[in-house]
């Protein structure tokens, strides 16, 4: 059975879109995959969304994304919500991909708007209803135009909303006006999608974060969360600004490059990127020790 869960917390307040650990040569490490989902989760996250951009989703195959969902459900699922990815830009696809994430044990899907293609509001709207139609399993909507090209408007959101399955939103939209006004009309459960803007966002409404610097700050970001509800902002700022060196640090690139240089040095499991992702260089390793050191991280 998967965790506890109330409608404002269905998927738990503190979440890490986990990478996808490789093996030397490049093959799924479902071992590796095991030890830092366990490792995740003993740091303080309720839930892991695997199958995500963070976990190298658009070069892993159908049936890698399938086992990666049974052995991390094995390794947590008593104890963490695992979410599993299965947004593509192709709706049937997307579909399938949600109906094998319920077979092999996902306790929820994130669906991100469908990319390049930029299909119209009407579009976005019928293929996350499919997605949503397709499986019995919660849904959190992943609203990042900076990736898919096209936002998910208000007015979609809210009709979305009221589908008994679509449950969330994962925002990385960038703007606290459109949030504050989504989140108000919708009542949807509200996660940041970034991570620079986790305080901002609970103060809108949000009620988590889906996070990248999880991996590392896992019990930080509990510690702001717990500040802020608890209604000492004062506290939840100072450790936003404690953690401003590491949410700079780790996109000063793209998310999956850092996250894993930083888990091999820290020797956890993390592997290879596969094209066309690449290694940091000496000089950008450097340069992330630098901005983890100064943000507290420990490697």
């Amino acid at each position: 059975m998967a965790p506890t869960s109330t409608p404002q917390t269905p998927f738990g307040r503190v979440l890490t879109a986990m990478v996808t650990p490789f093996t030397a040569d490049g093959a799924l490490d479902l071992e590796g995959a095991q030890r830092l989902a366990a490792h995740l989760v003993d740091a303080g996250n309720d839930g892991l969304v695997v199958n995500g951009t963070t976990g190298e989703s658009p070069t892993t195959s159908d049936a890698e994304k399938a086992q990666l969902v049974r052995a991390v459900v094995e390794a947590v699922g008593d104890r963490a919500h695992v979410v599993a990815g299965a947004g593509t830009n192709d709706t049937q696809h997307s579909v399938e991909l949600a109906r094998a994430a319920e077979k092999a044990g996902a306790h929820g899907l994130l669906t991100v708007t469908p990319y390049y293609n930029k299909p119209p509001q009407e579009g976005i709207f019928r293929h996350f209803t499919a997605i949503a139609d397709a499986t019995e399993l919660p849904v959190m909507l992943y609203d990042i135009p900076g990736r898919s090209g096209v936002p998910i408007n208000t007015e979609t959101i809210v009709r979305l909303a009221e589908h008994p399955r679509i449950v969330a939103n994962k925002d990385a939209k960038g703007d606290l006006g459109r949030a504050s006004w989504a989140i108000a009309r919708s009542r949807l459960a509200w996660y940041s999608g970034d991570d620079m803007l986790n305080l901002p966002l609970l103060s809108v409404g949000a009620v988590g974060f889906v996070s990248v610097v999880g991996h590392l700050v896992a019990p930080e970001l509990r510690a702001l969360l717990s500040a802020y509800l608890d209604g000492d902002v004062a506290k939840a700022t100072a450790i936003h600004q404690q953690l401003l060196p590491v949410f700079t640090g780790m996109f000063r690139t793209q998310g999956v490059i850092t996250t894993k240089a930083a888990l091999a040095l820290k020797g956890l499991p993390a592997g290879p990127l596969r094209l066309p992702l690449v290694e940091l260089s000496p000089e950008e390793t450097e340069q992330l020790k630098r901005d983890l050191s100064v943000g507290g991280v420990e490697l």
